[in-house]
């Protein structure tokens, strides 16, 4: 990458770090971005530019928010005595898109893993007991996608949420095993939030 000029390799790294990106797949970008007429790519930088300035997690659920308590938050018709807790935002989506589920959310910003060296505390895990903690929500449904860390986290937040009297539930196994809640089905979402079980 040493024979690019020193803006095209570093536009090239940022690319790189992106999920999903390898190095052949950023050089790609990169090029075809350059290739594009200044008006068509300035837009993209300057959505960047005000994301990265003005967006940033609930304050209540963490969630994204530009400033305060996010919109579904804010939201009073929802049931403010049911809690769906998420490992992301993009599962968070994943739920909101089938328009079946009127209850809060709590993003915990991840899953365990020890492997990784991922524990309780880089969770929003103390937030979620915080928010449990007033008696207003009578049940939890734990969302998480079932793989060895997904299972995990909801064996944990289960036992801690048993602990303070909160029916903790979990949806139904109509998601794959090992898949992720971003890649379901709205149909495949709604019946296992319909079929969620007691843990």
């Amino acid at each position: 990458m040493s024979s690019y000029p020193r803006s095209v390799a570093r536009l090239i790294d940022a690319l790189e770090r992106l999920p999903s990106i390898g190095p052949k797949s950023a050089q790609r970008l990169a090029l075809w971005l350059l290739r594009e007429p200044a008006e068509r790519i300035l837009p993209l930088a300057e959505a960047l530019a005000g994301a990265a300035e003005k967006v940033r997690c609930c304050d209540v659920c963490g969630f994204f928010s530009e400033d305060g308590p996010c919109a579904v938050c804010r939201d009073h018709g929802r049931h403010a005595d049911m809690l769906c807790v998420v490992a992301d935002a993009r599962d968070l989506l994943a739920i909101e898109e089938t328009a079946h589920y009127r209850g809060k959310y709590h993003v915990l910003q991840g899953v365990l893993s020890p492997i990784d060296g991922i524990g309780p505390e880089d969770l929003t895990v103390p937030q979620l007991l915080t928010r449990v903690g007033d008696g207003s929500v009578n049940e939890v449904i734990l969302a998480l996608n079932p793989t060895p860390e997904g299972d995990t986290t909801a064996a944990y937040l289960a036992r801690l949420l048993k602990q303070r009297g909160i029916r903790v539930t979990r949806p139904a196994l109509g998601l794959p095993v090992g898949g992720d809640l971003d890649y379901a089905d709205r149909v495949t979402i709604e019946r296992a939030l319909d079929g969620r079980v007691e843990l």
